[in-house]
C-alpha cells in the first residue's frame, strides 16, 4: 500500500484504518490474518503522539485516542500503518515506537497509554462509531466526516 493511494480523512483514524483493512482484504496484497487494529488511549483520553502531521516540530499532538494498523511479520519486521504520521508509510514497529509513541517513563502518569488490539477481520465485521464527540453542541461537525460509506 502506498500512502498516496489510500483514502484519508483528517481526524477520522478509525475510518481510515477500516479503509486500509478493506483494501488489504479486497486487493489481497497480504494476508488479512497478519493485520491487527491497535487502539491507543488512556482513562484521561489524553494520548501524546509525536511525528504527527498535526504536530508542531518536536511537540506531541495529544489525541483523545488514536488508531493504527499493525502488520505482524517475522521478528523485528512488523509494520505500522498510520496515515496521520510524518514517518514513512508503512513504518517499522521499532521506529514507530521510538519516534511516535516514545516511552511512557518520561510521561506523567495521566498520559500513560493503554493499547487494545483487535484482529483486522473482526474490526471489518464489527466496526461501529457514533462519532458524537466529533460534533459541536449545535449538531454541526467539528471536522467534516469521511465521504465513504463504511
Amino acid at each position: 500500500m502506498e500512502r498516496e493511494n489510500c483514502v484519508y480523512t483528517s481526524c477520522y483514524c478509525e475510518e481510515n484504518v477500516w479503509t486500509l483493512c478493506e483494501s488489504v482484504r479486497r486487493d489481497r496484497t497480504a494476508q488479512l490474518e497478519d493485520f491487527f487494529v491497535v487502539f491507543i488511549s488512556n482513562e484521561k483520553r489524553m494520548v501524546p503522539l509525536w511525528k504527527q502531521k498535526s504536530g508542531r516540530g518536536e511537540h506531541p499532538v495529544v489525541w483523545d485516542y488514536h488508531v493504527v494498523l499493525l502488520q505482524v511479520r517475522p521478528p523485528s519486521c512488523s509494520l505500522v500503518y498510520d496515515l496521520d504520521s510524518e514517518l514513512s508509510f508503512p513504518c517499522s514497529l521499532q521506529l514507530y515506537g521510538a519516534q511516535a509513541l516514545r516511552s511512557d517513563r518520561s510521561l506523567q502518569p495521566e498520559y500513560h497509554r493503554k493499547l487494545r488490539v483487535v484482529p483486522a477481520d473482526s474490526f471489518l465485521l464489527n466496526f461501529a462509531s457514533d462519532r458524537s464527540h466529533m460534533k459541536n453542541s449545535d449538531g454541526s461537525w467539528k471536522m467534516a466526516p469521511p465521504r465513504s460509506s463504511i
